[in-house]
This record gives structure tokens, sequence and C-alpha cells, in this order.
């Protein structure tokens, strides 16, 4: 599943094709997606594009009129394309620019999503989300007063989207690894200090991911069409027992709820 690094180089790559630009109209293939594409954007037509945002892993396309918000769900993806390259089977949607390239949405699976909103605010995909990791509002003070009447693990909590936004299963391994504190850990164990190494490492791990490009995923591709690279410094996701880089301990693995989680036994306590 696309997290917030691709989510945000997802953005990076489409922002210079479509700002500025106007969309002419926009065709759409196949609207049943997560919930059915919203009646206004097919109705487009002649609009600017004012700016690209993200919000979690929410892309918003900002127009005169409202926004379209968009989640590429388990297994999608956006592309830039010139106009005259024919869709193959799961291309749903495309947004057709001034500028001769059209926006190509794809997604296998259909769990993505395309709605409309007049205004952000108050929207219901976007109203109990938690702060930016990368803000300021997402802090050490924070993370520990969150913490204190926690009693589940700490990785499931940091995936709560009502806690922080962005910080999913691949990203909350490496954080805690990077901070040294066990994933079985519960929430209000965190003494003060490990909540500041914590708030610490996640910036620092999701700040890393987009300047590399992104995790590499089976079905994420940049909008270049070249996979991210950030995969191969993994520190723990995904290398159960391999060697840990910094300790040479096998690293362990286990679950939590469905997902799957990565940690070394001698540096995580």
């Amino acid at each position: 599943m696309p997290e917030l690094p691709e989510v945000e180089t997802s953005r990076r790559g489409i922002e210079p094709h479509l700002v500025g630009a106007t969309i002419q109209f926009v065709e759409v293939r196949n609207g049943r997606l997560r919930w059915p594409v919203s009646d206004e954007i097919y109705r487009l037509s002649d609009v600017p594009v004012l700016s690209v945002q993200r919000r979690a892993k929410y892309l918003l396309l900002e127009l005169p009129t409202g926004w379209i918000i968009i989640h590429l769900g388990m297994s999608g993806s956006l592309r830039v394309l010139p106009q005259d390259v024919p869709p193959e089977k799961h291309d749903h949607v495309d947004v057709i620019l001034s500028n001769g390239k059209c926006l190509r949405y794809t997604d296998p699976r259909r769990f993505g999503a395309w709605l409309w909103a007049t205004e952000l605010e108050g929207h219901p995909v976007l109203a109990h989300l938690g702060p930016e990791p990368l803000t300021e509002d997402f802090n050490a003070e924070y993370l520990y007063q969150k913490s204190r009447s926690k009693k589940i693990a700490v990785k499931p909590w940091l995936m709560d989207n009502k806690l922080v936004v962005g910080v999913g299963n691949i990203y909350a391994s490496e954080s805690l690894f990077a901070a040294g504190i066990h994933p079985d850990r519960v929430a209000h164990s965190l003494s003060p200090d490990e909540a500041k190494r914590l708030t610490q490492s996640i910036k620092a791990v999701l700040a890393h991911s987009i300047e590399q490009g992104g995790t590499t995923l089976r079905d994420f591709l940049q909008t270049d069409g070249k996979p991210g690279y950030f995969a191969q410094e993994l520190q723990v996701y995904g290398r159960a027992g391999e060697l840990c880089r910094q300790c040479g301990t096998a690293i362990k693995s286990g679950k939590h709820g469905q997902r799957t989680t990565f940690w070394c036994p001698r540096c995580q306590h």
C-alpha cells in the first residue's frame, strides 16, 4: 500500500504538470472505486488547477470551485502522460489537461477514491486526522501526553491516523528501530526521553524516505515510471532472519493484528 512518502512523491511528481494548466474534461472509465467517483468530477470542464496539496495519504487538487480528493488505496498510482497514450485495463480515470497531457489514475484493485469537496474543513475523510508528522504540531510533548492512558502496543498505536498521519506499517517498524524501542512495548510505558527519540526518528525516517522517492512497493511507480529506492536502505522491515546491520543479531518478525512487524531483539528494548 502506498504510504505517506509515496503519496508525497506522487504529489511532487504531478504538481509541475498540473498547476497552471486547465482541466478540459475528466474521462471516467470505471467509477466503481472504494466509493463511487463523485458526480461533480464527471462534470468538470475548463477549470484551472490552482494547487496540488497533500493531507495524510490524500492528494488534494485545488480548483476555483472546490477540491478533488484522491486516495491511491492499496494499488493505485498516478502518471502524467501524453493524451494519445491508449488506456489499459486498469486505467480508470483520465484528467485531460490543456497542455496536451493527461493525469492517469491506475488502480487494479479499485480500493482508491476520487471524491469532491466544496471545502475541505469537516469533510468526512479528513475530519478526524491527527497532525502531520513533519510539522511542529507533532512533537515529543504531544506524543508523550497522548501515550499516558494507552495500553496498546506502541507499534499499532503509531499507525492510528487519529494520533499522527502517515506512519504506516513500514515506517512504524523503521522508526521504532531507529529509536531503539521494541514494538511490543505498551504505549504508556514510554518515558519522556523515549517519546523524544521516537518523535525524532519518525520525522527523520519519513523525511529521508521522501527525499529518496518513497519505498519500493510492487504496485507503486513514480510518475516517471521508475520505482522508489528507499527499500534498499530499510533496516528491519522485510528482513526477518537477516542480520541486523548494527549488531549482527537476526531480525525477528511477528504480527500486530493483521500487519507484520519487524525488529531487532538486541537493539530494541
